[in-house]
């Protein structure tokens, strides 16, 4: 077959967008579908708008008609015609009241039988999908989301332009310094041995900028991370990173409800309202068993544990008395849905979390108490009472020490929404989370560690108790959260010399592994530094949860999988031996 050329013809409107009245168009773009019916054929043509349906019948030129009984799915054409109203119309279509009668057709590209049906490609197995990921990306969904990815990119330039930030690149190879997770080492060639960093964020970079007196500085950051990948999780992402100087916590807060309310609305046409609700860190805990809680919904978490005390319930004791706590989730209307075998599930999953084991009491016609052997007389009455439990409920209970309670509590709650079917589709419910923990300790080594990176700044209140009581140390640290999900995390950052060192210090680092490491921000606020602090978004998981997306690979062009592969072009790859000399780098083979 021979192709054509475009020579002649110019593209005048994109498949969905041409207009409902007679005019002659030019449209470009991919057979989507071929309906050959001897006398008349159709065909859907697909671009990244939509689809438009091409006419052709016994009036059709006959060379043109030939030339459209040759045409396959994804073949690649170009097509002059008349648009006119349609005898059936296809309510499911924007242009579905109309379609095109062609003069013109051209086959610029030729296409094989694809591995799988583009626009049912929902449906195909998942490597197959990524192996062909060019292939996939025609599917109008995931076309749907990478359009849309785009306005929340272009929306948010506009955004921190119009509040004064000044967009600035900062380095793609950087000096390794330790942000919580791996890095990815690029190797040098010209300085043998040693090694430039992939940036986990622009973080030291977006701080010697404010030194430098850039007061708003905004980009749109791709940052690496040689983590182990979740849904939410790739090895390269793109974060909305910004930094701001002469403010305090609530400004950048303030400055970032602006943000999300333009988008939602640009985008979603969804209103937000603010200011968005802020809780601490210690009540998020208490209340959801996670510092990034959905809130879209109750069950909330529940001490019960003064209305337990004196039940003579070894499980509840011993909680109890080893410094630990017994709390419960009322699940609404649960015990039609939670049969016995159900809360067996539960009860497994709880132990897979951490937890010992989970009691229960599930109220169908009579409250069936898994622990009701121990129970004197008002004691069952307290807890229904404590957790307001009333006909229908299901009142799922842990004892033990808080960091294994409230965690469990936490995922439970979630599951359980999901079964019940309660939590609100189309709601989008933002949440900061505030006074975060400064350090946390090291289960195996019972040290204590930092839970942000070492230029966080701790709360004023907290200072005296940095050498002496370190769990009591809180940071101006907060969290952007939405339905559950951790948009985000911000900090007010150190700027006085000398309580940076104090901070290094406090994190066990010696005097040479704070020169080695951060001696260049070390020097640099020696010159003195404004008042500042920022905060990094993560633009891909702000991408899935508005496109409604189930991964994030949903929302990005060319994915890893779960190994940090890229199974469309084969990546990690080996490079020959020369590429390795130049690098000064051997490989060592693992038997």
């Amino acid at each position: 077959m021979k192709l054509d050329t475009m020579k002649g013809l110019r593209r005048s409107h994109y498949c969905g967008e041409v207009p409902n009245e007679p005019q002659e168009v030019v449209v470009c773009g991919f057979a989507d579908r071929v309906r050959d019916m001897g006398n008349l054929i159709f065909i859907n043509l697909r671009d990244r708008t939509g689809l438009v349906q091409l006419a052709f019948n016994d009036n059709t030129d006959r060379a043109v008609f030939e030339k459209a009984q040759q045409v396959k799915s994804e073949f690649v054409l170009m097509a002059k015609g008349m648009v006119q109203k349609r005898e059936s119309v296809n309510k499911k279509l924007k242009t579905g009241e109309i379609e095109i009668i062609v003069t013109d057709l051209r086959i610029l590209s030729k296409a094989e039988t694809t591995p799988f049906e583009v626009t049912n490609s929902d449906k195909v197995n998942e490597e197959l999908k990524l192996k062909y990921r060019y292939l996939d990306l025609r599917n109008p969904n995931l076309q749907k989301n990478m359009i849309m990815r785009h306005k929340i990119a272009q929306v948010t330039r506009e955004y921190f332009y119009q509040n004064g930030f000044l967009e600035i690149e900062t380095p793609m190879m950087m000096k390794s310094t330790p942000e919580g997770a791996r890095d990815y080492l690029v190797p040098s060639r010209v300085h043998a041995g040693k090694f430039y960093a992939l940036p986990q964020s622009p973080q030291i970079y977006k701080q010697l900028l404010m030194v430098s007196g850039y007061d708003r500085y905004i980009q749109l950051a791709r940052c690496f991370r040689d983590e182990d990948l979740r849904a939410d999780r790739q090895p390269e992402f793109t974060q909305i990173d910004l930094e701001m100087s002469f403010v305090d916590a609530e400004d950048i807060q303030e400055c970032i409800e602006g943000y999300v309310q333009t988008l939602f609305k640009q985008v979603l046409d969804v209103e937000i309202k603010t200011p968005v609700e802020r809780i601490t860190f210690a009540d998020s805990m208490s209340r959801f068993g996670t510092d990034k809680p959905d809130t879209r919904f109750g069950m909330e978490i529940c001490d019960i544990t003064n209305a337990v005390k004196d039940i003579d319930f070894v499980v509840f004791k011993s909680a109890i008395e080893q410094g630990g706590s017994v709390r419960a989730i009322n699940v609404k209307n649960g015990a039609d849905v939670y049969t016995r075998k159900a809360i067996d599930k539960l009860i497994e999953h709880a132990k897979g979390i951490g937890a010992k084991g989970l009691a229960y009491i599930r109220w169908a016609d009579e409250p069936n108490c898994s622990f009701k052997k121990f129970l004197a007389d008002g004691d069952l009455e307290r807890i229904c009472e404590a957790t307001d439990a009333q006909k229908g409920d299901l009142v799922l209970i842990c004892a033990d020490k808080d960091n294994v309670v409230l965690p469990t509590l936490g995922a439970l709650r979630l599951i359980c929404a999901k079964k019940l079917e309660i939590i609100p589709e189309g709601q989008y419910n933002f949440v900061w989370i505030t006074e975060m923990p400064f350090f946390e300790k090291d289960e195996e080594t019972g040290e204590w560690i930092a839970m942000h990176h070492p230029f966080t700044m701790p709360m004023e209140e907290c200072l005296e108790y940095l050498d002496t009581d370190q769990g009591n140390v809180r940071a101006k640290a907060w969290d952007l959260v939405l339905n559950g999900t951790e948009l985000s995390s911000g900090s007010m950052r150190i700027t006085d010399f000398e309580l940076q060192q104090k901070m290094f210090e406090a994190l066990g680092m010696s005097d040479e592994e704070i020169e080695a490491k951060f001696g260049f921000l070390v020097d640099a606020y020696r010159y003195a530094a404004p008042p500042h602090g920022g905060m990094g978004i993560g633009l891909d998981r702000l991408a899935m949860i508005m496109c409604k997306a189930e991964s994030l690979r949903d929302v990005v062009a060319f994915p890893k999988v779960q190994n940090a592969s890229e199974l469309m072009s084969a990546c990690p790859s080996e490079v020959d031996e020369k590429q390795l000399d130049e690098l000064h780098i051997k490989t060592v083979v693992e038997e």
